[in-house]
């Protein structure tokens, strides 16, 4: 029996080129942002969708990266990585003008729910990108779509400019005072927490945040909220209970080591709970976006 594209709904999809390095920053904490010309990837890719990356030409092992901005019209795509081992060492050694190999954008994508008009965007360290892709998008689309309220929270500094919060947003902490300035400029509201003495931080969990303003909320406003999330599983785990608490549907963009990162593999299944009872699903291509209730159970 023939493999067919409906069998394999990303066939077609994914795009190998070779992209220049456009742009690549440093900030505290061994954060870096990269930018790169790959116009195959920015015209497809969409929040929660990643890359495969070739870090260095001597390097055969590609590293995912989650996707934060895009540029359809310019080209290009842009991603946040700390360092963290061999690979992602020797990519932080990458000047503009380089060539990187990438191959994307690959991935589930989040799906936002039109008919909950309230999205709570939380991300924390390094899955913070695709909550700032999506936030970006449902702006973007404007009109009555979604409007993203965005908290993150980084034991590291934010490796991105701040601002200090020109509106206040119902129910957060008096030490809440800072925000991402991109995020303001879009009149995207946010809100950041820390545990590392961060000025203008909440000094907790990035979910207190997010329950203080969920607290706020009408039994009728918070059926109209849906949950969105990025970072370290233990982050994961506990917005997936928040949601239960209040009832809230909520997707969740899991992170996992991956060696080929196109489902040919299987090295970054997990065990998921479906309709027929527990799957084992690939985070490449059957995620990395999930329903929370699959994955935590």
């Amino acid at each position: 029996m023939s493999t067919t594209a409906v069998d394999r709904p990303h066939r077609g999809t994914i795009h190998l080129e070779d992209a220049e390095v456009l742009a690549h920053d440093a900030w505290p904490g061994n954060q870096y942002v990269l930018r790169v010309r790959a116009p195959e990837c920015a015209a497809r890719a969409e929040p929660g969708s990643f890359v495969h990356l070739r870090c260095d030409p001597l390097l055969p092992m590609r590293r995912p990266l989650s996707i934060m901005r895009v540029d359809r019209d310019a080209g290009w795509v842009e991603f946040l990585y700390k360092t963290h081992g061999y690979g992602l060492t020797l990519l932080s050694r990458r000047r503009p003008g380089d060539t990187l190999s990438v191959l994307g954008p690959i991935g589930v994508p989040f799906t936002p729910d039109p008919a909950r008009p309230r999205a709570l965007l939380l991300g924390g360290g390094v899955g913070i990108p695709p909550m700032l892709f999506l936030a970006e998008a449902l702006a973007a689309a404007g009109g009555a779509g979604p409007k993203p309220l965005v908290l993150m929270g980084s034991e590291l500094p934010f490796p991105f400019t701040l601002a200090t919060a020109p509106a206040a947003v119902t129910g957060m902490p008096d030490d809440a005072t800072a925000a991402l300035a991109t995020l303001e400029t879009l009149a995207i509201p946010s809100r950041l927490a820390s545990r590392a003495g961060l000025d203008g931080c909440h000094d907790g969990f990035v979910t207190d945040l997010a329950r203080r303003w969920l607290d706020t909320l009408s039994a009728a406003q918070r059926d109209e909220v849906a949950v969105y999330t990025c970072g370290p599983t233990p982050m994961l785990e506990a917005v997936a209970r928040l949601a239960a608490d209040y009832a809230l549907p909520c997707q969740v963009s899991l992170e996992e080591y991956m060696a080929c990162a196109v489902g040919g593999c299987a090295g970054c299944a997990v065990r998921v709970q479906t309709p027929e009872g527990p799957a084992m699903k690939r985070v490449c291509v059957d995620g990395p976006v999930f329903d929370a209730r699959s994955v935590f159970a």
